[in-house]
């Protein structure tokens, strides 16, 4: 015989059917957990890759950089002269984050700038609507190529903006270098270049344009490595502090994954408990109940 419905077990079989709701809800939970992880590793595995190909690229520029300044040496010691001082308006080139995920990045960089005290080129889509909030106005901005094979032509374009007035000025950078996981901001001029001794040479190298033309040339040259250097530099720790923010939050989505399944193991066995019960239940009021 069915054992008769009570209330009470009425209600047991209302609290059984809230409970299931509830696994699903915790499972779809659990399921969004997991995939949001997938997510936050893949994003963590690109920023490491783009960081690692940009530092071999920077060793590449380095040494076409120091080239650069052992030939201008020799056409300094052929000119007699030294490049002509900055007349204009200096430049400041800030390199902020490009996207998000990487916590007070650019904020750090913006904290370093002093509007009034340069024209500011401003890289990075991120930190250029941030510095607008901050009543910050360049005068000319730039989203940051998201391959670092793509910045030494960005660096053309740069450059042109820097030189758009033709006249001479201090060019500046205003960027964030990455080393023993943690981000420092950094500022460099890149012109006028750091006066050096001119190299002695014992006889005059074969040249195809004169000295000062040559002079000219090498500066332009050495100006665009060193946008380059400055560029590729950004780009890494853009990358790097943009890991560090996905592994800090793998480790809390793994954090949270644990929780959550703990409580999905919780409530499974609450739920194995009240169907013993139920059944226990039953049995008994059928043994009481007469044939």
């Amino acid at each position: 015989r069915v054992a008769p419905l009570t209330v009470s077990r009425c209600w047991r079989w209302c609290g059984i059917w809230r409970r299931a709701m509830g696994d699903a809800a915790l499972a779809d939970r659990i399921d969004g957990v997991r995939q949001l992880g997938g997510v936050v590793r893949a994003m963590t595995g690109i920023a490491g890759a783009r960081a690692r190909t940009a530092r071999a690229q920077i060793a590449a520029v380095e040494g076409y950089a120091a080239s650069l300044g052992a030939s201008l040496r020799q056409a300094r010691a052929l000119a007699g002269v030294a490049g002509p001082p900055p007349e204009m308006r200096p430049a400041l080139v800030v390199f902020c984050a490009e996207q998000g995920f990487v916590g007070g990045f650019s904020d750090r960089v913006l904290d370093a700038v002093t509007p009034a005290a340069a024209d500011l080129f401003v890289i990075g889509s991120r930190g250029l609507a941030l510095a607008q909030a901050r009543g910050i106005v360049p005068v000319w901005s730039a989203a940051m190529p998201s391959r670092s094979a793509s910045l030494p032509s960005f660096a053309d374009s740069l450059m042109t903006a820097l030189l758009a007035q033709g006249l001479p000025r201090q060019i500046g950078v205003l960027r964030t270098l990455w080393a023993q996981g943690q981000g420092r901001v950094d500022r460099q001029v890149l012109f006028p270049l750091s006066p050096e001794a001119p190299m002695q040479v014992a006889s005059s190298p074969l040249t195809n344009l004169p000295a000062a033309d040559l002079v000219a040339a090498i500066t332009l040259d050495a100006l665009h490595a060193g946008l380059t250097r400055a560029a590729l530099e950004a780009f890494v720790a853009e990358n790097e502090a943009r890991r560090s923010a996905m592994s800090a939050a793998t480790r809390q989505i793994e954090d949270e994954l644990e929780t959550l399944q703990a409580l999905s193991r919780r409530q499974r066995q609450e739920a194995i408990t009240d169907e013993i019960l139920e059944i226990s239940a039953g049995a008994r009021v059928g043994l009481r109940t007469p044939a």
